[in-house]
């Protein structure tokens, strides 16, 4: 075993001088880790990158190679960090509306974890980006940099998500928040009526309304996250629930659900359909995250109307019953 070390710290000897943790006492386990970052530019280097049209041609490729050589590199790259046999490593990129999503997954079977790996893959991968788009965005930012999930060694199976909502504080009575996911509107381009819709309505039942938060469609997972950490009774979103490939609202939410409430989300549908054929098309969510209520409303005017209805005769028994109030024995 390791002897301590001050504050805990493993890469830290007695003496307080960098070593390197000495693993040999751990068990051999298959390990995973997934980490992520974005490179956020413009639309238009988007457009030039999907079309391999910059003055640099194969991006993706490009950063995709140099993403796993610097996996590779890792121990040589990071001082304290232990040569790994990596059995797989790969990276991959998703194009929005703003910036390119980099991931990477890192493989390997060992006695310390791959989490490093995985990260400077990403970091290496977005600054090879910022490389090849540099001639026209000298100003792209990469940014978001972090783990998000890994699997194996003492700690087993842990995820970004499940860790911050662990520590979430129990929900406070009559409060609520609203988010609002427009890219337009958090942009300016456009003026959300929605959100102050969905907050007029909620204080006419008594509740507390604490903020209307509008953001980008690409940051409603932070925005998701970040609203259930100030807990409160009641969490309504609007917009992003529908098929285009920007719209992550019930992803966001799934992540941070720790139940459910189908029949919620599928009365919201079924009264949307009776005027509106694409009602259909919303995959809005609904369900408890340590005791806060979340709904997801689709975007549009018609939309929130028609889920407010719904939540109208339910909204207060839901809340209690989550509050633990008026449970049946």
């Amino acid at each position: 075993m390791n002897e301590p070390t001050q504050a805990g710290l493993t890469h830290l000897d007695s003496d307080g001088r960098a070593r390197m943790v000495d693993v040999g006492d751990k068990a051999v386990t298959a390990r995973t880790a997934i980490a992520s970052g974005r490179l956020v530019t413009r639309a238009d280097v988007l457009a030039l990158v999907r079309a391999d049209d910059l003055p640099k041609a194969d991006v993706l490729a490009t950063a995709r190679i140099a993403g796993i050589q610097g996996a590779k590199k890792t121990s040589e790259l990071i001082p304290l960090c232990h040569p790994l046999p990596l059995s797989s490593l790969n990276v991959d990129f998703t194009l929005e509306d703003a910036a390119i999503v980099i991931t990477a997954t890192a493989k390997t079977t060992g006695q310390t974890g791959v989490e490093m790996e995985a990260l400077t893959a990403v970091a290496i991968a977005g600054l090879t980006l910022h490389d090849m788009i540099k001639a026209v965005d000298p100003a792209a930012v990469l940014t978001d940099v972090r783990l998000d999930e890994k699997t194996g060694g003492k700690r087993g199976h842990w995820t970004r998500v499940e860790a911050a909502v662990a520590g979430f504080a129990a929900p406070r009575a009559h409060t609520a928040a609203v988010l609002v996911s427009s890219t337009g509107g958090a942009a300016g381009l456009r003026q959300d009526t929605t959100g102050p819709r969905i907050a007029e309505w909620l204080e006419l039942h008594g509740y507390v309304v604490d903020s209307v938060t509008v953001v980008a469609d690409a940051d409603i997972a932070t925005a998701v996250l970040a609203a259930v950490a100030t807990a409160p009774a009641v969490l309504i979103t609007t917009g992003g629930t529908g098929v285009s490939p920007t719209d992550r609202t019930p992803e966001a939410t799934a992540a941070v659900l720790d139940r459910e409430l189908p029949g919620i989300a599928e009365a919201i549908r079924a009264r949307g359909l009776a005027t509106t054929p694409t009602a259909a098309l919303s995959r809005g969510l609904a369900g408890s995250a340590r005791g806060t209520f979340v709904v997801n409303l689709p975007g549009s005017s018609g939309g929130v109307k028609d889920g407010l209805a719904v939540l109208e005769g339910l909204l207060d028994h839901v809340v209690a019953q989550l509050a633990g109030e008026g449970a049946h024995e």
